[in-house]
């Protein structure tokens, strides 16, 4: 598993402090690891980004952006916008492959969701994860709403014949309510993959070494922690 992507359903569910909790345990195992941003937008020249935020929850990762667009929208509109050239698959897979061959882990986070284009032929994260080969990773939302957007994830993978790693809750609530305590037996139904993690609510505003410390009881062992899908949910219940 040298190549994971980081997908989710939607956006601001906990990506890149999924991707900083990945990072962080495979690096206390003394793993390198690269984490690499096809596109981020929605950020100047110079200010942080998602690959900064990674590297300062994890600790020395070696962090690549390809391609930056001011306006916070889907990177096929804000590099449309911006009058700049896109990012294409290809190019992302490339970098990819190259880092792989450096580094015992890549994370690849994507913008949004699965399917955001990232350029004006409707290519997406799906294709860069088809030309790499290799697994994604699904971060969600714990609430209500959360199932269908799942499943409709988990139907776009299969339909590309792309493997999913599992289900990661992005910011598990302190005070879940029903829903998501039902969500934690019916998501890997609806994904058909296992759920891998619950992040805490809060998680990224912990301080670096707290954050590395608690990140591997966030993740399952398939990513290199000790969390349990079973008694996480007995103890929340």
């Amino acid at each position: 598993m040298s190549v994971i992507v980081v997908s989710g359903t939607g956006t601001e569910i906990g990506k890149t402090v999924v991707t900083a909790a990945v990072a962080s345990v495979f690096r206390a195992r003394g793993r390198s690891v690269a984490v690499v941003k096809p596109a981020q937008t929605g950020l100047a020249a110079g200010e942080p980004g998602d690959v900064a935020e990674v590297a300062r929850l994890a600790g020395a990762v070696t962090g690549v952006e390809l391609a930056r667009f001011p306006e916070p929208l889907a990177p096929a509109t804000a590099a449309r916008r911006a009058g700049m050239a896109a990012v294409r698959p290809h190019e992302v897979a490339e970098a990819v492959e190259k880092l792989a061959a450096e580094h015992d882990l890549v994370l690849v986070e994507g913008a949004g969701g699965l399917l955001v284009r990232f350029d004006e032929d409707g290519a997406s994260l799906a294709d860069v994860a088809g030309l790499l080969g290799a697994p994604v990773l699904v971060v969600a939302p714990a609430g209500l709403g959360t199932l269908n957007a799942v499943a409709l994830t988990a139907e776009a993978l299969r339909a590309r014949e792309l493997e999913q790693l599992g289900v990661v809750v992005g910011s598990w609530p302190g005070r879940p309510d029903l829903a998501a305590r039902c969500n934690l037996a019916d998501l890997p139904e609806a994904a058909g993959a296992p759920l891998l993690g619950a992040v805490p609510e809060g998680a990224g505003a912990l301080a670096p070494a707290e954050f590395r410390a608690r990140a591997g009881s966030w993740l399952a062992p398939r990513l290199g922690g000790e969390w349990d899908a079973e008694a996480f949910a007995a103890a929340v219940r």
